[in-house]
């Protein structure tokens, strides 16, 4: 079965929005910057051998913020710039009552259904409270890339911090 990494997209592979010190997602392309890093942490998990597949909570849609088209040009251009990405998944909802939506682990589990991944090998890495505890609610192994973002701590503590994705990269290629 082969192993895989799950990303949150908005903090880890590109730039969060900042509004009033909380991260948002872009609203638009021209927001859209992917981190400088990202690309050459990427290839060399796919080089190892990870699936690279995204779980990425767009709730902006659901609240009529942003369309979805724009979400979907955003997703887009990711996968042009990084190429390696296997999969994309997003879960659209707003409501915390929703499987999908982190940190519920639906996102991370479909996923993990529909390219036959050993979650037991598998990580998280995510920048966020909910990222961390989806992955842990998944059973993978979780890694947060602290960005100082001043909101609650995850339930489940992460198994490591770094502070940006070609970090996490290490950690991952190092266990």
């Amino acid at each position: 079965m082969p192993r895989a990494v799950f990303l949150d997209r908005d903090g880890v592979l590109n730039e969060a929005v900042v509004k009033k010190g909380l991260p948002h997602a872009p609203n638009c392309l021209e927001d859209f910057r992917i981190y400088p890093e990202a690309g050459a942490a990427l290839n060399r998990l796919k080089v190892a051998g990870y699936l690279l597949i995204v779980v990425t909570n767009q709730p902006d849609v659901a609240r009529g913020e942003v369309k979805r088209e724009v979400v979907d040009s955003i997703n887009d251009r990711l996968r042009a710039t990084l190429p390696m990405l296997d999969d994309i998944c997003v879960c659209w909802d707003d409501g915390d009552q929703s499987p999908c939506r982190k940190p519920k682990p639906g996102l991370i589990l479909d996923a993990a259904k529909s390219h036959a991944v050993d979650l037991t090998a598998s990580f998280m890495v995510g920048d966020r409270w909910r990222d961390i505890d989806a992955g842990a609610n998944a059973g993978v192994r979780t890694i947060l890339v602290d960005r100082g973002w001043p909101e609650r701590a995850p339930e489940h503590a992460p198994d490591h911090r770094v502070t940006n994705v070609s970090e996490a990269a290490d950690v991952i290629l190092g266990t």
